[in-house]
C-alpha cells in the first residue's frame, strides 16, 4: 500500500518570539496526527477489510498481499457456442488430494535434472515418483494415485496460511521466504474437455505442459497470467488476487492448460509446442486441438486468514504467479478412450 506524506510550509513568521507553550503544543499535535496517519495506513492494508487491499511488507521475502472480493468483479465471459462438429464431452479423473504427501522443490517440466530448481514447494497428484530426475521410462513404470491407472503427473505450488508456523519437514524444505503451514486442498478436480469448434486429436505420450506465469509479479504485463481465484459461493466470478470469501465458503484456484498442439514436439522451453486457442475456440494455424485440461483446487480456509502462494523470492508470493504443470503419461489405449469420450459428447469418469 503506498502512502503520500503531506508537507506543511509555514511562511511570514517574522522575527517576533513565540511563547514556549505554543511551540510545545504544535510538537505534541504533530506527533498525534502522524500517529493517526500511520495507524490508518496500517488498518487499511489489513486483509479482510475493504473491497480491495494491496500491502507490500518490508523485506524481500515478505508477501505482497493482494486481496479482492470476486463478487465485485465482472462475470467470466461466456464460453464459445459449440459448433455442429464440437467435441462436447468431459472426462473427470480421481487422483486424490495428495494424501501421500508427495512434495518437492523440483520442476520436471521447466528445469529437468535440476534438484531444488523451483525454489518453492510443489504438490503432486497422479504419478508418485515425479521429481527433477524423472525420465519417460521411470514415469511409465511408477505407481499412481489416480483411479484407472493414469500415470500422468499433475502439480502446482502449495498454498500456505502464514498465521501458523511450518512444523512438518516438507513445509520447512523450501526456504527462500516460503514459510507457514501448507494447506491440503479439500478437493482436487481434474477434468479434460473437448473443443467447441471440432474434434480433438490424442495428446502424444510424455507431452509436457505448463499454464500460468511463475514470474508474473516482475513481468512487463499479465499476458501469461492464467490462474483464477474465487469463492465456492460465486462460481461464475473470479479474480487474479487472493479472494476474500464469506464465512463457510471455500477458496478456489482454477488453472486451464493450453490445448492446441503443433504436432511436432512434446516439449519446448519457449512453450510454443502447446498454445492456447483464440477466444472463439479456434486453434492458431499450424496447430491441432487436443484435450483441454482444467485443474481446480478448493480449500477450507477461515475468513480473514492470511494466505501466501509459494514462489520465487522476488515474486513475493503474488497470487498472479500461480501456475501448474502436467506430463501426459497415459497409455495410447487410455488416451484413445479419453478422446472418444470427448468427441462423442459423453460425460465420463476415470479412464
Amino acid at each position: 500500500m503506498t502512502g503520500t506524506a503531506g508537507a506543511t510550509t509555514v511562511t511570514g513568521m517574522g522575527r517576533e518570539r513565540r511563547p514556549l507553550v505554543v511551540v510545545l503544543c504544535l510538537i505534541v499535535l504533530g506527533g498525534v496526527l502522524t500517529g493517526a496517519v500511520l495507524t490508518a495506513s496500517h488498518d487499511d492494508a489489513a486483509p479482510g477489510t475493504g473491497s480491495h487491499a494491496t500491502e507490500s511488507h518490508a523485506g524481500a521475502d515478505a508477501p505482497v498481499r493482494e486481496y479482492a472480493d470476486p463478487r465485485a468483479g465482472a462475470p467470466a465471459p461466456p464460453a464459445p457456442v459449440p459448433g455442429p462438429d464440437a467435441s462436447t464431452g468431459t472426462v473427470t479423473l480421481d487422483c486424490g488430494r495428495n494424501e501421500e504427501q508427495h512434495y518437492n522443490q523440483d520442476n520436471l517440466v521447466v528445469s529437468p535434472g535440476l534438484s531444488g530448481g523451483a525454489h518453492h514447494t510443489h504438490a503432486y497428484v497422479g504419478n508418485l515418483s515425479t521429481d527433477a530426475r524423472s525420465t519417460d521410462e521411470s514415469l511409465a513404470a511408477a505407481p499412481t494415485s489416480c483411479r484407472g491407472g493414469d500415470r500422468s503427473t499433475y502439480y502446482w505450488p502449495v498454498l500456505r496460511r502464514t498465521d501458523r508456523p511450518a512444523t512438518r519437514p516438507y513445509e520447512q524444505a523450501a526456504g527462500h521466504g516460503n514459510a507457514g503451514e501448507v494447506l491440503t486442498p479439500a478437493t482436487v478436480a481434474l477434468e479434460f474437455r473437448g473443443s467447441p469448434v471440432g474434434k480433438v486429436v490424442p495428446m502424444p505420450r510424455f507431452l509436457r505442459a505448463i499454464t500460468g506465469d511463475a514470474v508474473a509479479y516482475t513481468a512487463r504485463d499479465d499476458s501469461q497470467v492464467r490462474a483464477r481465484w474465487g469463492c465456492s459461493g460465486s462460481p461464475d466470478r473470479s479474480t487474479t488476487s487472493y479472494p476474500r470469501c464469506r464465512e463457510g465458503e471455500r477458496v478456489t484456484r482454477t488453472l486451464v492448460f493450453p490445448s492446441c498442439w503443433n504436432g511436432l514436439e512434446t516439449a519446448n522451453p519457449d512453450r510454443t509446442h502447446l498454445v492456447f486457442a483464440t477466444a472463439n475456440g479456434v486453434c492458431p494455424r499450424g496447430t491441432f486441438a487436443v484435450p483441454e485440461l482444467r485443474l481446480s483446487l478448493a480449500y477450507d480456509v477461515p475468513r480473514g486468514v492470511p494466505l501466501a502462494l509459494d514462489s520465487f523470492p522476488e515474486q513475493r508470493h503474488s497470487p498472479r504467479t500461480d501456475h501448474a504443470m502436467f506430463v501426459n503419461v497415459m497409455t495410447d489405449q487410455q488416451m484413445s478412450a479419453l478422446v472418444a469420450c470427448l468427441n462423442e459428447g459423453r460425460q465420463c469418469r476415470a479412464v
